[in-house]
């Protein structure tokens, strides 16, 4: 028995060749559609929620993992390794983490079992996941691999806008008028996680095409104190020609060693709702050249 394993919770939104490339364990929220209840992941299409979603006018309920699968999960993990990092979406956003925290004190490996409260979501998450991965990839231990994630998830920049704020709406929040104006208007806000918590910070107008690239171009300054082993296309469903305009734009600039485009699954895709595009980097440290 030896090495690290990492868990993330299935909101960091990375895609199976991700997952498989880094050896990552996923722990799925849940996604109440009515009566039904589903596991967030691949069997569960955002498409399918979107139209229940339309039928009903409303979203649909999101819940953190069970305990008792957290705890399946970790009893499994310990078995073949020394630690366990385990991620979740903010702590105000959802009750994973201490879904994570309960398992590990209840199979009593606190002391191998490091739940990190990434402050964030979506690839935002997935950042830091694959950088915890890679550090363990390369040997470092599991105290100093925690020590550097706490530093780096106040660099991570994650946002991203809207195509529509019906689905805000439907999941509260947003308010009613906001989200008719929005439509009426044509409005996009671009939303940003800071402090664990989502912030509108700028509102576009126009065709979501054109949106994307404006939003995408503001951000020119802040790409280019990126941190340039990796950046995240992250969407709910955006035409291939618009990902690739994405992407070319983002080659462009020269910074970025890997350019990796995911597609939001379920719980994200069905409170954004489907259209949503966000471009998610790390800042690098005061200082760095």
């Amino acid at each position: 028995m030896s090495g690290i394993r990492i868990v993330s919770d299935s909101t960091s939104d990375l895609s199976k060749e991700l997952i498989e490339r880094w050896n990552i364990s996923i722990l799925p929220l849940h996604v109440l559609m009515g009566d039904e209840e589903y596991e967030d992941g691949p069997a569960l299409s955002p498409e399918d929620i979107f139209r229940w979603s339309d039928e009903h006018k409303t979203t649909p309920k999101t819940s953190a993992p069970s305990a008792v699968s957290a705890i399946e999960l970790f009893r499994g993990l310990l078995s073949e390794a020394d630690d366990i990092i385990a991620f979740s979406i903010s702590s105000s956003m959802s009750a994973s983490f201490s879904v994570m925290e309960m398992a590990a004190e209840e199979l009593k490996a606190e002391n191998r079992i490091h739940v990190i409260d990434s402050q964030n979501l979506s690839t935002g998450i997935g950042l830091q996941v694959l950088r915890a991965a890679q550090l363990a990839e390369n040997g470092v231990p599991a105290a100093e691999i925690v020590r550097g994630i706490k530093e780096m998830r106040a660099r991570v920049r994650a946002s991203f806008v809207v195509d529509t704020l019906t689905y805000l709406h439907r999941g509260g929040r947003c308010g009613g008028l906001a989200a008719l104006a929005g439509g009426i208007l044509k409005i996009h806000p671009r939303i940003a996680v800071a402090d664990g918590a989502m912030h509108p910070e700028q509102k576009y107008r126009g065709r979501m095409d054109r949106v994307v690239m404006s939003y995408v171009k503001d951000m020119e300054s802040a790409l280019k104190n990126a941190e340039p082993d990796r950046v995240f296309i992250t969407h709910s469903g955006c035409s291939r020609e618009l990902l690739d305009k994405v992407r070319d734009y983002l080659v462009s600039l020269g910074i970025f060693e890997e350019i990796l485009e995911t597609r939001a699954a379920g719980v994200i895709s069905s409170h954004c709702g489907p259209g949503t595009l966000g471009v998610l980097f790390t800042e690098k440290k005061s200082g760095e050249a």
